[in-house]
């Protein structure tokens, strides 16, 4: 297995990502990465290309090439590759994150290149094409932006987010609920509620699985009351899977009365 490179080490262009990463190829690891997220034809992930690398060997590489400009992140994202479209989608996380720094929230030029990160970030979501890609870092861009002050009014940046939920696009519609992932940590479940009802019936398992997992954060994070009334509101008609999700945190015997209050109005199986 070939070493990686010393955390310390510089990489300056997208070409250097790249060659640097295919020396920590592992063809046997690829494979099993391909079936894991679906590439096979009629699947989510179908057409993807992996080098067989891991996320916290991406992790280190992306901070060797955290001052990426922008320009070469783009040739990152483009990669037929997985695992460097996530090392360009993690430069841009850490370039993000930069700017986020003690001192740094209301200066005028930090402000100005967190929402210029954004912009890049949202112009090439569909290069951020399974779930993963947009797990690992939609709310630590998006999410914290939405909290955060910019050029954008409160109105525009939920207007923005309400293209992500309306889009034809499976993984732009993901990142408009992970995205409030980072509201949560600070107490504020309003962005997820309203995404929450904006996917309750969305026909994807990927999709229904990240409502659940957000509406479980919010019962963890924010109020389970909060989720409990969210429930006694939806539970009868959004999707098991949905359902399942929201309530796994939940003492057993309230998860079967969820479950079986939904399976009264689905009616015996």
């Amino acid at each position: 297995m070939p070493k990686s490179q010393p955390a310390h080490r510089h990489i300056a262009t997208a070409s250097q990502v790249t060659a640097h990463m295919h020396t920590l190829a592992d063809a046997v690891q690829a494979v099993q990465m391909m079936k894991f997220f679906k590439t096979a034809p009629g699947e989510y992930g179908h057409g993807d290309c992996f080098l067989g690398i891991k996320v916290p060997e991406t992790r280190r590489i992306a901070a060797m090439a955290g001052t990426l400009p922008l320009s070469e992140v783009e040739h990152l994202l483009a990669s037929p590759f997985h695992e460097v479209r996530l090392c360009g989608l993690l430069v841009l996380v850490k370039q993000f994150e930069a700017q986020c720094l003690r001192g740094k929230l209301d200066d005028l030029s930090a402000r100005e290149m967190r929402d210029q990160i954004v912009d890049f970030y949202l112009a090439h979501a569909e290069c951020a094409n399974n779930w993963d890609l947009v797990d690992l870092t939609v709310y630590k861009i998006v999410g914290r932006w939405l909290l955060l002050p910019s050029r954008y009014s409160d109105s525009e940046k939920l207007a923005i987010v309400d293209g992500l939920a309306a889009s034809s696009c499976l993984w732009r519609q993901r990142m408009s609920i992970v995205c409030t992932m980072e509201p949560l940590r600070h107490g504020d479940a309003s962005f997820t509620l309203r995404y929450a009802h904006r996917h309750l019936h969305h026909p994807h398992d990927l999709m229904q699985k990240a409502v659940g997992w957000l509406l479980r954060e919010m019962g963890k994070r924010v109020s389970i009351d909060i989720l409990r009334d969210f429930l006694r509101s939806e539970a009868h008609t959004m999707p098991r899977t949905t359902l399942r999700y929201a309530i796994e945190r939940m003492p057993a015997d309230e998860r079967q009365l969820w479950l079986r209050a939904k399976q009264s109005v689905e009616g015996p199986s």
